[in-house]
């Protein structure tokens, strides 16, 4: 069971600049790899306090020369927000400076204002990344991009640097899917699935049985594990952990809502993006306090063995999967992310592959 570090880049810290907030964000990238863990990913956002990534390509590529063994994922790059020759382009260039490091991982975006920031219509998303998805993937491949349809128009072009001759990606490309319209979008590129955990476990059972579903049935066979994205801390003191989980979780819930407008009413006027509105009447429904309460609950977090436990649960529910965790969030001061992440490298990660059936992600 290979386990990665997500860096979110949000700053709520009421210290620090942008830029101090980011490169302490960036460290923890450098001491992940330090700690045992088996790979780095950073989400793409924009515009935000919420998260501030713009190009997590460029970052993994800074990566990739501060560390040796650890993987670097996208988790994700925006394909309606990026060029699909340009993300064929600056991916090859990653794993090629990294010596086969790269994991590319895809999302299609969910929020409004990032949207009218690019000035890109949300209405297009799911059509723009059907589009690109299968282009990319392509040109990864083959170090040609060429397409004519109904949002890119690309004459052939000749990738260069080309890609690496021998190296595959079938292990190595992941898609977000938190939608239902996004299950069957992902497995049918041949990706593997990417959910961030928003409810009780047992909720997300049924979008990642059918996303097999789907991917056995247009491939032919198994898809490779599942992965799980949580926001996590881990102390020594299960009172401490809980106590400090709670109150920076609910924080982070609160950004969510602001960022994405989740209790707003746009969600069922906005192709592609109808289930969203539920949600968003179940945040209305629950209140504030109670729905950010709920998401706490939903994470990991507590005593490594209470961790573990944790884990274990999940196995049991989604058979095997890829856990990556999020270490940073909410203005949680940085000494004690970085003790938590130690922490967890080195009491839950080794309990964690002693759980698996595989290794996610080959080395």
């Amino acid at each position: 069971m290979d386990v990665g570090v997500l860096l979110v880049f949000q700053n709520w810290h009421e210290d620090l600049s942008d830029a101090e907030m980011f490169r302490q964000e960036t460290e923890l990238g450098v001491l992940a790899e330090e700690y045992g863990f088996d790979s780095v990913w950073a989400a793409e956002h924009h515009f935000d306090d919420y998260s501030m990534c713009p190009d997590n390509l460029q970052l993994m590529s800074y990566l990739a020369a501060r560390t040796s063994r650890v993987k670097l994922g996208t988790g994700a790059v925006i394909l309606p927000w990026n060029d699909p020759l340009r993300v064929v382009e600056k991916v090859t260039m990653l794993d090629i400076l990294s010596e086969g490091r790269a994991i590319f991982g895809m999302g299609r975006g969910l929020a409004k204002m990032e949207y009218e920031g690019f000035r890109q219509d949300m209405n297009e998303s799911r059509g723009r990344f059907d589009e690109a998805a299968p282009l990319i993937l392509e040109g990864l491949r083959n170090g040609r991009v060429e397409h004519q349809g109904t949002y890119y128009s690309q004459p052939r072009v000749d990738i260069r640097p080309a890609p690496e001759a021998g190296r595959s990606w079938a292990d190595r490309l992941y898609g977000v899917a938190m939608s239902p319209d996004s299950v069957p979008a992902v497995a049918k590129v041949g990706a593997r699935m990417m959910t961030f955990m928003q409810y009780p476990a047992e909720q997300h059972v049924p979008a990642i049985e059918r996303y097999r579903e789907c991917y056995r049935a247009e491939h032919g066979t198994e898809p490779g594990p599942v992965l799980t994205q949580d926001f996590i801390y881990c102390h020594e003191d299960p009172e401490v952990a809980e106590r400090t989980a709670r109150e920076y979780l609910s924080r982070y819930f609160l950004s969510v809502v602001k960022h994405y407008d989740f209790a707003g009413k746009h969600w069922r006027e906005t192709k592609g993006y109808e289930a969203y509105q539920a949600g968003a009447d179940m945040i209305r429904e629950a209140g504030m306090e109670t729905a950010a309460a709920g998401y706490a609950d939903t994470q990991i977090w507590g005593t490594p063995e209470q961790i573990v436990e944790k884990y274990r649960h999940r196995l049991e529910l989604f058979g095997d999967h890829q856990p990556n965790v999020a270490p940073s969030f909410a203005g949680l001061p940085f000494d004690k992310v970085r003790a938590s992440l130690k922490l967890f490298g080195e009491k839950v990660v080794p309990e964690l592959k002693k759980m698996g059936v595989k290794s996610a992600v080959p080395a």
